[in-house]
């Protein structure tokens, strides 16, 4: 038996980066707002506390606050030919089961992407024609420009606290900061962090080489910060333990230091933890969404009405909710048509380890995204005439801090047991660090979510299905990154260095980023795309479709900031447009 609430204004799915933003601005307009969440409630102070915070073992690799993988997994397969087979633990990537979501442990890297990256099928055909993508590549424009998002982009900097130094203000270009990036209206709300030991060296060699190297926008406070809801964040102690691990501190920005603590004091806002959506309702045309329906705390079903829908998801639950849900035309990949589970991509990256046996570092303190970078290879600055890949990324020197079980460098030809490896880790731990390659992912025909027709979660509905490799255009741009770090390393003259391989398959296995995107991807066709412009979605107006599930392909930088700058975009558009013609199309 399903229970049937009294009907609400809006209801969210979702209470990450995205789902928090959209229900703080919709309250703040005076609707009835419900989010439905459903990892567990989270009290920071509490949860949080030194120094039980940097528990690697809980947080890292038990996976605290991460999905549990015993009620909902995905299936994973690198072809069309191969059998999926669930993901039992947690490897590539690391979803969050909490109130405020995955950004708990997020690293706060908190670039923009380029003016490129949301036209980057038009500009690069334009300057190397239409035959200069690969056959079966179906990336494409977003159907939105940089200039037209440019002002929500500054509204997050300044709701999550952004530091930074400006490259482009205004066209001016400004010396310390990125000369590539996209013109911005003002400077980031913060300071930019200060360069470690190691981003030093970095910035040295990278400049002789004729590199522009600056300091990594972080959202992890350079100073006490009182952001745009009023909510105090202190500055990061630089105590390490970031990704994979929420901020003792308070000062790393995410939904739950920076946006819920103004959010649960609104009296037309509830958040129901413990509450699991598995399906969005529709009226009887399939043209208008009623509310969801979610399994409670007590295993009870239960029915939210509402005006609005807005999923904010992680993008693997957005993309399996509409499919479940009936809601668009799941994707073919043997005849290339439908949208729903199209265009799925990842994030590319690689690593070259440096070894000094003549110095010392202090790698156990760092700070969210502390980092030194340089764009030189991303974006249209890279001249990939005779390179033959799409594609680009920037390189960096970051110190997150190194969390002493998994971080382990060693020099090639170390054992790899024993003694001898032992006595390697010991030495090594204070004498190394990694330049890092961030790199984009094209999306490809053959990459896509579907509904796995065997395994079902706990609930008896489908798991979703990724069937995903890594591409020769991703292999080759790679390759080439892989070169240039090699080129940084020797010039900062090390003992050795190890440059990590191409790989060859993708593995879930290895953790390397939870940077997965697309499956419900924005556009200006929706013959390509689930949802317009405004994450509204084309076949029921009234959903909004809101994270990294929009994003047609991936650029090089992290996908975190354009999520919460999507989640500014939207949530204006449904106040300034679509409230003004409930019900239709805001195009």
């Amino acid at each position: 038996m399903t229970t049937k609430l009294k009907p609400v204004d809006a209801v969210v799915v979702g209470s990450g980066v995205a789902g928090s933003i959209i229900c703080m601005e919709l309250a703040n307009a005076g609707l009835n707002v419900v989010c439905i969440e459903r990892g567990r409630m989270i009290e920071p102070q509490h949860d949080f506390v030194m120094p039980y915070t940097h528990d690697e073992l809980k947080f890292d690799r038990h996976s605290d606050i991460f999905q549990n993988l015993s009620r909902e997994t995905i299936t994973f397969r690198n072809n069309m030919g191969e059998t999926a087979l669930p993901m039992r633990e947690l490897g590539s990537f690391k979803p969050g089961e909490i109130v405020g979501g995955t950004a708990a442990h997020w690293g706060c890297n908190a670039r923009r992407f380029l003016p490129y990256d949301f036209e980057i099928r038009s500009r690069m055909t334009e300057r190397h024609g239409k035959n200069f993508f690969p056959a079966d590549c179906t990336s494409q424009d977003w159907g939105v420009t940089y200039d037209e998002l440019e002002p929500y982009y500054d509204q997050f900097e300044h709701i999550y606290g952004v530091g930074g130094k400006a490259g482009n203000l205004n066209g001016e270009i400004q010396p310390g900061g990125n000369p590539f990036e996209g013109p911005r209206s003002r400077e980031y709300p913060n300071p930019p962090t200060r360069h470690t030991p190691q981003g030093a060296m970095f910035a040295k060699a990278a400049k002789e080489l004729g590199y522009h190297p600056f300091p990594g926008p972080a959202a992890a406070m350079t100073r006490d910060y009182t952001n745009l809801y009023k909510v105090m964040m202190g500055e990061c102690q630089r105590g390490g333990f970031c990704s994979s691990h929420a901020c003792a501190a308070g000062a790393k920005a995410n939904p739950l230091t920076a946006v819920l603590p103004a959010l649960m004091k609104k009296e037309n806002f509830e958040m129901r933890p413990l509450c699991n959506v598995i399906k969005v309702n529709t009226d009887s045309t399939g043209k208008q969404a009623t509310g969801v329906t979610y399994i409670d705390a007590r295993g009870q079903q239960v029915e939210q009405p509402a005006n609005i829908v807005v999923l904010s998801t992680y993008c693997f639950n957005n993309t399996r909710l509409l499919l479940l849900s009936g809601i668009g035309k799941p994707y073919d990949p043997q005849s290339g048509t439908g949208v729903v589970g199209r265009n799925y991509s990842y994030q590319t990256g690689g690593k070259v380890e440096v070894f000094f046996d003549d110095r010392e570092f202090n790698p156990f303190i760092g700070g969210g995204m502390t980092s030194t970078q340089f764009d030189d290879f991303n974006g249209e600055e890279l001249d990939r005439s005779d390179l033959g890949f799409v594609g680009s990324a920037y390189i960096a020197v970051s110190s997150p801090g190194a969390t002493p079980i998994k971080s382990k460098p060693v020099p090639h030809g170390t054992p790899r047991w024993g003694g001898a490896w032992k006595k390697a880790v010991a030495h090594n731990y204070r004498r190394s660090f990694s330049i890092g390659i961030h790199g984009s992912c094209q999306s490809y025909r053959q990459h896509y979510l579907d509904l796995d027709p065997t395994y079902r979660d706990a609930n008896g509905l489908p798991l979703l299905r990724m069937t995903f490799d890594w591409h020769q255009n991703e292999q080759k741009m790679l390759k080439f990154m892989n070169e240039r770090c090699i080129e940084i390393a020797k010039a900062m003259s090390p003992t050795s260095y190890a440059a990590r391989a191409v790989p060859t398959k993708y593995s879930i296995i290895p953790y390397q980023s939870t940077h997965n995107i697309g499956g419900a991807v924005m556009g200006a066709d929706p013959a390509t795309s689930v949802v317009n412009k405004h994450l509204q979605s084309w076949d029921v107006p009234n959903l909004f479709v809101v994270g990294g599930s929009a994003y047609p392909q991936n650029a090089a930088v992290g996908p975190t900031e354009t999520i919460g700058m999507l989640a500014c975009w939207t949530a204006d558009g449904i106040k300034d447009i679509y409230m003004k013609r409930p019900g239709q199309s805001m195009l």
